[in-house]
């Protein structure tokens, strides 16, 4: 959907720019008209006809100017995301509306995604908007947890991360990161856990029991971000991402590619199960929420939540 736009902002800012381009040269003949008028008997009225005769190309060309100013920013500088789930709370909450700086990490062809002017690389702890490595045509938000050359180890039982550096140079892992964890207390966030009553009719067979999330700081070498955990509920070992010759839950970064999770651990389809995300499909760095419309997934807002306007962390 995002390239979508993207081509049609691109053919749009062509198509009119094409006719701008035409009026503009058109108006320069004119005003090189007008200046022969003190020197040669020239017909006004002829002159005025063709200088205000207005066509339908002409208004059309008319938003060249505005075509030319979205497309530049929407593909170099600032896109608009809407978050649609809730695999970021409690950083990011569903009918959050955030800005995504595009040139945080350098300046990509909008159509190929190319890397034309490299910038930095993102660091550990960014929320960054990406392209699925799988789903290339899907947008995905998480946050950079592991960076190239990292061994990173997860345990299901306590969710507690391990990661040691330079893993690819070094094979040892003598330099682990200091990770601690808060203790736990209960959030104000829910989850609907559904079930399937076969007594039921057809119509009517989801039940769901509400629980509620435990919020827990995880800081990573003193980088702090809130976490949600479900007590008692854990993914089947065998869903996660299996890296070829590497134990289960245990990965290598490669060059190049970034392991991503979602802040809300146990609703977040992320670099646990399908890997790693290389740099190309790096879209940018979300950095503030602009607006913010209080709402569940898949139903109508319901309110505007203004507190939550501001940078994100």
């Amino acid at each position: 959907m995002s390239n979508i736009l993207t081509i049609f902002l691109l053919i749009s800012t062509l198509f009119t720019g094409l006719f701008w381009t035409y009026y503009q040269i058109k108006k320069i003949k004119n005003m090189c008209l007008r200046k022969k008028i003190f020197n040669k008997n020239i017909d006004h009225k002829y002159l005025e006809k063709i200088e205000y005769k207005n066509t339908f190309f002409q208004s059309l060309s008319s938003f060249f100017p505005v075509f030319l100013i979205i497309f530049i920013i929407r593909s170099f500088i600032y896109e608009p995301f809407q978050i649609p789930s809730g695999s970021m709370m409690p950083t990011l909450l569903i009918g959050d509306f955030i800005l995504v700086e595009k040139f945080s990490y350098g300046i990509k062809d909008p159509i190929t995604h190319h890397t034309l002017i490299h910038k930095q690389f993102p660091k550990r702890g960014d929320v960054v908007v990406f392209k699925h490595p799988i789903e290339y045509n899907t947008d995905y938000i998480k946050r950079v947890i592991g960076l190239p050359g990292d061994k990173i180890e997860y345990n299901e039982n306590t969710k507690h991360l391990q990661i040691c550096t330079n893993y690819l140079i070094t094979k040892n892992c003598n330099e682990n990161l200091l990770i601690k964890y808060s203790h736990s207390r209960q959030s104000e966030f829910t989850q609907k856990l559904y079930f399937f009553d076969q007594n039921r009719s057809i119509q009517n067979n989801k039940i769901y029991h509400k629980v509620y999330y435990d919020i827990v700081e995880e800081n990573i070498n003193n980088l702090k971000h809130n976490i949600l955990l479900l007590e008692g509920i854990k993914s089947v070992k065998q869903d996660y991402y299996q890296q070829k010759d590497m134990k289960k839950l245990n990965w290598i970064v490669p060059e190049g590619q970034y392991f991503m999770m979602g802040d809300n651990r146990d609703n977040s389809l992320d670099s646990r199960y399908w890997g790693f995300v290389p740099e190309k499909n790096l879209i940018g760095k979300a950095v503030k929420v602009w607006m913010s419309f209080n709402k569940n997934e898949n139903e109508w807002p319901t309110g505007i939540r203004i507190n939550r306007i501001g940078n994100i962390y």
